[in-house]
């Protein structure tokens, strides 16, 4: 059995390196397999997903495509162009007749998925700056079946899109470093890439691309003792492209805001990030040493067996370039406060290339100190991922996720091949059994388990009850529970009610009105209800009752809905 599976995923590294179409197209393949499963079942994951989205379906309600609203808030925290994008691809949806398109969260993850697929893609054309097509084939494929990447194409957000930005403007870097000895021109469409990836990306997260590739750029320009190199790059005419594209919106946003985006973008959320962990998202330094392994499975154990052959050809210009790409950012990213598993990201196509370069060189092999143990981080994953997943599908619903657990198991099982042919002395098939092992993993989890979890989709299921009144178009209220995901599913104009006398005032003011009351607020509820405090009607009925998990909280949760109609 690991015979067979072992020569398939040779077979596919086979064809993979016959030419760049059947690599690019192989490559497309994999993304879809890993990022599809689930895409449109997952419900929108609170909270800054449905805020995304919500800013984003304001924008196709007021036409305004300049300023960025939540609800009455202004979300001046990102730029504008994850919002452009959304906004675009609905009002396509809504153009070719989608049904519901405002409220379909998958529409909105389109963009996602494409930055996911990009990401891939633009993975290989940088890695053929290091390697020979079918290693870059194989580092490629090995950022797409992550499980990170996987998350972030279905999730409406902006990493998915900053990343392939990163990686856009990083293998046209490498391009300038790599060829800095040479008399040949960088051709246009490089310098074109990396400049437009530049403004691409200030316009989806800030200043986070032009962080990745200066603070590389400045190591490499003290390892070089110069940086005459970066004249390849033509900087001025690429400065003037940047803000021909970026500053029309800027200049519109300074206008429309009179400066408030700047002091709550810069002010608040980066400097605040970096000031202090925002949201409770503290960690101590080197948790991303920690958390990639499970964030960047299945590549990251070998990324890690690499670190002792980076360091020793440090002097490379390859591996100098690939070591600038990541430790850089990756010690300024330790050093912030706020720590989320995606912020790196964007470093993590240059360890996949690392990785490979390692074992395409053979360091490493089974015989290293430790490489067998650290080889088993790829089956313990899948396998952890298997046991968490049934746990809390009992815990939380009392069921057992059967129609995932097959695949899962399948998983694992593709896991331990690989660790078995890395074991075996071959650490190239232990790669390719790795990345079949992640294309299963990716449809398993999202595609076939998470769908059984009803505890985690209280929002849907909330608004399911509204869908379920008598009367069309409610006033709906929500009194505890506040998840941006009920504002996007039930609409901009959900009231968030801060006492029980509130909610049942409001339901006293005619017409067909609906309340979500959370279980700490009934009793309150229960006793202005009773009091009168609602005006003289009908009494309001009970709808319907939602219990379930809050992801956010990390509690239960239970809403029980009240309704007036005519």
């Amino acid at each position: 059995m690991g015979a067979r599976v072992g020569r398939l995923a040779e077979r596919l590294l086979d064809l993979g390196a016959r030419s760049h179409g059947a690599a690019c197209a192989l490559l497309v393949v994999l993304a879809l397999v890993c990022f599809l499963p689930g895409f449109s079942s997952l419900q929108p994951m609170d909270r800054d997903e449905p805020r995304f989205a919500q800013a984003s379906k304001q924008m196709l309600e007021t036409g305004d495509l300049v300023d960025i609203r939540f609800q009455g808030e202004a979300r001046h925290k990102k730029p504008v162009g994850i919002y452009w994008a959304q906004s675009a691809v609905v009002a396509a949806g809504e153009a070719l007749g989608v049904p519901g398109a405002r409220t379909a969260i998958w529409l909105y993850r389109l963009p996602s998925l494409a930055g996911a697929v990009a990401t891939v893609l633009l993975g290989y054309w940088a890695a053929l700056a290091f390697l020979p097509r079918r290693q870059a084939f194989l580092a490629a494929a090995l950022v797409g079946a992550s499980v990170m990447l996987s998350a972030e194409a279905r999730l409406a957000k902006t990493d998915a899109l900053l990343t392939a930005c990163a990686v856009a403007a990083m293998g046209a870097l490498a391009r300038a470093w790599l060829g800095r000895a040479g008399a040949a021109r960088l051709p246009n469409a490089t310098v074109l890439t990396f400049w437009l990836a530049v403004a691409a990306g200030i316009l989806v997260k800030g200043p986070m691309v032009p962080l990745f590739a200066g603070l590389a750029a400045l190591c490499l320009s003290v390892l070089a003792r110069s940086g005459a190199w970066l004249k390849a790059l033509r900087p001025g005419l690429g400065l003037v492209l940047v803000l021909m594209l970026v500053a029309p919106w800027f200049v519109a946003i300074t206008l429309k805001s009179g400066g408030a985006f700047y002091g709550e973008a810069v002010g608040h959320d980066m400097l605040g990030k970096v000031g202090t962990a925002q949201t409770q998202h503290w960690a101590p330094p080197g948790t991303y040493l920690l958390v990639i392994f499970a964030t960047f499975w299945p590549a990251a154990a070998f990324a890690a067996m690499a670190v002792p052959f980076a360091w020793a050809r440090r002097r490379e210009d390859g591996i100098a370039f690939l070591i600038a790409w990541v430790l850089p950012s990756w010690l300024v990213f330790e050093a912030v406060p706020t720590k989320l598993p995606h912020y790196v990201l964007p470093l993590c196509p240059a360890l996949a290339i690392l990785a490979v370069t390692a074992v395409a060189r053979g360091a490493v092999h089974r015989d290293r100190p430790g490489a067998r143990l650290v080889a088993l981080l790829v089956p313990f994953i899948p396998a952890g991922l298997t046991v968490g997943l049934c746990v809390a599908a009992w815990r939380l619903d009392g069921v057992i996720p059967w129609a995932g657990l097959p695949l899962l198991l399948a998983a694992t099982a593709v896991a331990v091949l690989a660790w078995r042919a890395f074991v075996d002395g071959l650490p190239e098939r232990a790669l390719a059994v790795a990345v079949l092992s992640g294309a299963l993993l990716g449809p398993a989890v999202f595609g076939l388990t998470q769908p059984a979890l009803a505890a985690l989709k209280v929002s849907p299921r909330l608004a399911a009850l509204r869908d379920a009144l008598p009367c069309p178009g409610p006033k709906v209220a929500t009194l505890g529970y506040r998840e941006p995901s009920l504002v996007f599913l039930i609409g901009t104009d959900l009231a968030m009610l801060d006492s029980a006398e509130e909610a049942a005032s409001f339901l006293g003011r005619g017409g067909c009105r609906l309340v979500y009351v959370e279980d700490r607020y009934a009793p309150a509820f229960a006793a202005a209800t009773a009091a009168g405090a609602t005006a003289a009607g009908a009494a309001p009925r009970p709808a319907g009752r939602v219990t379930g998990f809050n992801i956010n909280g990390g509690k239960p949760v239970g809403l029980s809905a009240y309704a007036v109609t005519p």
